[in-house]
């Protein structure tokens, strides 16, 4: 039987029988366990989409260079450099979201199993005849039904964080002085964090970086990038960072008079 076969089984059992034994209400369990997870796409093949869409982000962004339009100032010869670095981020986040696929499917199985657990166990011993069939179905079908999509949702998000985590290495090992944090706010439909609304377009220095060690800049009012949440760190957040790399991208609050006077130098 499939899941939906087996699920209809159970309800009219349960219907006319009742919760009279624990044994009757594990069966159940055992049977909708094994229904829930042979409906599931198999794993090998959920790992093969999530490879899938890994590789791709990896390939247009690194191999096709399309994330040095993140670095403006870059020479693409550093993005060689810091290839062996991307490339394990990349087999480190192939196999983290591949975890976290899995776990994601065992809190829907145990979803599927408490709704059966909870509905069978509430019914009288002899059964009853005014159970609504049609609503414990529907009930029981959610978190099936859901999964496709908290799947789907789960790897977008996952390749967001991927993508910030590449731009990241590559700003960090490039040199990066600041980060201006970019919002979708404005884009029709998309649920957006208040807080990353009001961080659109502001600057952010990251701490340590070689102008400051030198003295040319500091700290501006709106902080260090490790002192806020990363971009696409919150759950499907699609925020992005551009990065600055020369004194000339900070604004003017943020240089210091000896950077002031690096600029003004023709050297």
């Amino acid at each position: 039987m499939n899941f939906y076969q087996t699920i209809t089984a159970a309800i009219q059992d349960i219907e006319a029988h009742g919760f009279d034994s624990q044994e009757r209400i594990d069966a159940w369990l055992v049977k909708i366990d094994v229904a829930v997870r042979q409906a599931m796409l198999p794993e090998p093949e959920m790992r093969k989409i999530l490879n899938r869409t890994m590789h791709d982000i990896y390939t247009r962004m690194i191999d096709k260079g399309a994330i040095l339009k993140m670095h403006p100032g870059i020479p693409p010869f550093r993005l060689e450099q810091v290839k062996p670095s991307l490339r394990a981020e990349l087999d480190r986040r192939i196999m983290s979201s591949a975890q976290l696929i899995k776990l994601n499917r065992e809190q829907m199985v145990t979803k599927t199993l408490q709704r059966f657990s909870g509905w069978s166990t509430s019914i009288p011993a002899g059964g009853s005849k005014v159970v609504d069939t049609a609503d414990v179905k529907n009930d029981l079908r959610k978190a099936l039904r859901q999964l496709p999509f908290e799947e789907r949702r789960v790897a977008i998000d996952q390749g967001h964080k991927f993508t910030a985590s590449l731009n990241d290495i590559l700003a960090v090992d490039g040199g990066a002085i600041a980060a201006e944090w970019h919002s979708h706010w404005r884009q029709p439909g998309y649920n957006y964090r208040e807080d990353h609304k009001e961080r659109d377009k502001l600057v952010y220095l990251i701490r340590g970086n070689w102008a400051q060690q030198q003295g040319l800049c500091k700290r501006g009012k709106n902080g260090y990038t490790d002192e806020i949440t990363m971009v696409g760190e919150d759950p499907f957040c699609r925020c992005s960072y551009s990065y600055i790399y020369s004194l000339r991208g900070l604004p003017e609050e943020m240089l210091t008079n000896l950077g002031r006077e690096k600029l003004k130098s023709p050297a």
